[in-house]
């Protein structure tokens, strides 16, 4: 038995359980270089993340001197057949992330995952980071054709861990109105790949390391459960 209201805690995984911006920083800078632009660091590339790997071309091309449809469709594949050869180069669990799953895997609870990302970059990049064995369910942006905020990759998720109480972390707003849609709690991670203040998803509840996350859970008030 126990004390967290929950059955399952599902996660978003890039920017929510991992941080890859270094692996992406990569690829989006390998992308440009083929025409002739300089390389973003890190730190610069991270707003740029969150929203898919299209939308993070778009947003890096712009901000290095502007891109058309053309070049947008001669780069993307370049970029992904790059990163999907370097994965896990730079890709790290953020602080306190296996202590937390430990923790929460001994009070009984399952965990699983709800990505955006498409299941050629995920199922390897969990198998190289060395968790794959740790989620009940695993399904990508491209599982069902359909992608958060929709809500049916959620419910996809839930089904395939078996069912139950469930709540969702993650870090953008396609997470937490996927979380809503889908009728189920959310919790918003403040250290992800936001592109504007925390505060501004509306999840249920904020985490700011995954210290936070096993006592929020224990004693949760922030929505029904």
């Amino acid at each position: 038995m126990t004390s967290i209201p929950f059955d399952i805690v599902g996660f978003d995984l890039d920017g929510t359980l991992l941080d890859t911006s270094g692996d992406l920083a990569a690829a989006v800078n390998y992308a440009i270089a083929t025409d002739g632009r300089p390389p973003f660091p890190v730190d610069a590339i991270r707003p740029f993340v969150g929203k898919g790997a299209k939308v993070m071309l778009e947003r890096a091309l712009t901000a290095s001197g502007g891109y058309d449809d053309d070049l947008l469709a001669r780069m993307l594949p370049i970029l992904l057949d790059y990163y999907e050869q370097n994965l896990a180069i730079h890709s790290i669990p953020y602080p306190g992330l296996l202590e937390a799953m430990t923790a929460l895997e001994q009070a009984g609870l399952k965990l699983a995952i709800c990505t955006n990302k498409a299941e050629r970059f995920t199922i390897p990049l969990l198998h190289q980071i060395g968790l794959s064995d740790r989620f009940a369910s695993v399904v990508g942006g491209d599982t069902l054709g359909v992608a958060k905020p929709d809500p049916a990759p959620i419910h996809e998720m839930i089904a395939r861990a078996g069912g139950g109480r469930t709540i969702f972390l993650g870090d953008t707003i396609n997470d937490i109105a996927g979380a809503r849609n889908a009728g189920i709690p959310s919790i918003a991670v403040s250290f992800g790949f936001l592109d504007g203040p925390v505060e501004q998803l509306k999840a249920d509840a904020v985490i700011h390391h995954f210290d936070e996350l096993l006592p929020l859970l224990k004693n949760w008030l922030g929505g029904p459960a």
